[in-house]
């Protein structure tokens, strides 16, 4: 099977064709060639005018609830979604049932992969049962195949545990993943507390929650000179601290979410489920210093934090509705809508190149020889996506039916051409 993409510029900065337009013949998943002009045949042929390419991109914080919890997403289902969405590559986090705490759950999501357009990596938990007492069997999970460690949706508030979790990844070289949150505080809050959450009268959770773990995990990776990656930053003082930390030389790297830097509290006026997440949006201030963290090289990668609803969990009063975004499609497009002018390069890095580095993945740079492992997209073109056009098991979006800037064409993996209509 070979694949032939007509004139497409190359976005990577580890390829000696970056920035130029070339003809990329794909044979047996292989690139075979990179050319001016490929005057061969090819079985399939791509050749659509102004046309992007990237190494695969890679979502290191999706749930794609399988298994048991199948009602919302599926592994299929999700893999779907993610490929259309331009990913070739998602980290799976933990928080299923039974849970991701050992090398038997690692090994099923490993095995599923066979069947799936794209590469699902399992998450492994850092506490047993992701209950926050006892470490997980990591070593055991690590040596079969788990990408990172993290206990999820429910971050570690053990100072005493998570330092145990750091110390464990350290000895082999491992990447521990923190969604900071403070749990003691604002436990039962729905949206960020300030002056908006006062008037809509609904209990708020303070910036400092997710501020006081971004401090305590920093001062934890000062002390144990590990690997950690906060994802789903939102407060300015948040960001800032990382920063800090980067230019101390700690080995910290983050990622922020595609709905944190296109919303605001602002946009829960009407009391929209859809928008209701954790972490929670934040204020417009907030929102602009992420966008400013995006453009100046602190946030490392851009995550969907696609997190599937079932009907009943988002059709219902704000305060009983649960929590989580089916973002996942819709990540490149709504980061392209409020930063247009994020260059090639930028986007290749914050949606594959720095994960790659980060994670430890293969190697996914676009060379002769190197397995073919692509994103296809179109900076000019626009997305509007409806429920229907969704390959998600689940609706939970707050994008659909909105014009954004961008479009993903398609995605090479596994040897195969999959394209977007």
């Amino acid at each position: 099977m070979t694949i032939l993409l007509r004139q497409v510029k190359i976005a990577d900065t580890n390829s000696p064709f970056n920035g130029s337009n070339k003809d990329i013949l794909i044979q047996d998943q292989k690139i075979v060639s990179i050319t001016d002009k490929f005057t061969g045949e090819a079985d399939s042929i791509f050749d659509k005018p102004n046309t992007i390419v990237s190494p695969g991109w890679v979502d290191p914080f999706v749930h794609f609830c399988d298994p048991g919890l199948e009602h919302r997403e599926t592994l299929e289902t999700g893999s779907a979604a993610a490929c259309q969405g331009g990913y070739t590559t998602v980290f799976a986090l933990p928080n299923t049932k039974p849970v991701i705490d050992n090398k038997s759950q690692v090994s099923y999501i490993l095995q599923q992969n066979q069947f799936l357009p794209i590469h699902v990596l399992p998450i492994g938990a850092i506490s047993k049962h992701i209950e926050g007492k006892d470490l997980a069997e990591m070593i055991d999970m690590h040596s079969n195949g788990a990408v990172a460690f993290s206990d999820g949706l429910y971050p570690v508030q053990s100072t005493l545990l998570f330092l145990k979790s750091l110390q464990y990844v350290k000895a082999f070289d491992g990447v521990a993943i923190q969604m900071p949150i403070d749990k003691s505080l604002g436990s039962l809050g729905l949206m960020n507390e300030g002056v908006l959450s006062t008037k809509l009268g609904l209990p708020g959770i303070p910036a400092i929650a997710e501020e006081l773990i971004i401090s305590r995990d920093i001062e934890l990776l000062r002390y144990t000179e590990s690997k950690l990656h906060i994802t789903g930053v939102t407060t300015a003082k948040g960001i800032g601290m990382i920063a800090l930390a980067k230019k101390e030389g700690l080995r910290i790297t983050c990622s922020v979410t595609p709905y944190h830097l296109f919303f605001t509290e602002e946009d829960l006026k009407e009391y929209d489920t859809l928008l209701k997440v954790s972490p929670p949006l934040r204020t417009e201030k907030d929102r602009l210093a992420l966008l400013e963290a995006v453009q100046n090289g602190v946030v490392d990668c851009i995550s969907s934090h696609h997190m599937p609803q079932d009907w009943d969990g988002k059709t219902i009063e704000f305060e009983n509705a649960k929590s989580g975004m089916a973002s996942i499609e819709t990540s490149y497009a709504a980061v392209q809508e409020k930063m247009p002018n994020l260059s090639e390069d930028k986007i290749a890095a914050l949606f594959s190149i720095n994960a790659r580095s980060i994670f430890g993945l293969s190697d996914a740079t676009i060379k002769e020889g190197n397995t073919a492992e692509i994103t296809l997209y179109n900076n000019f073109l626009t997305t509007k996506m409806s429920m229907q056009d969704s390959k998600s098991k689940s609706a939970n979006s707050p994008f659909w039916n909105l014009e954004l800037k961008g479009k993903v064409l398609g995605t090479i993996v596994k040897g195969k051409l999959n394209q977007n209509s």
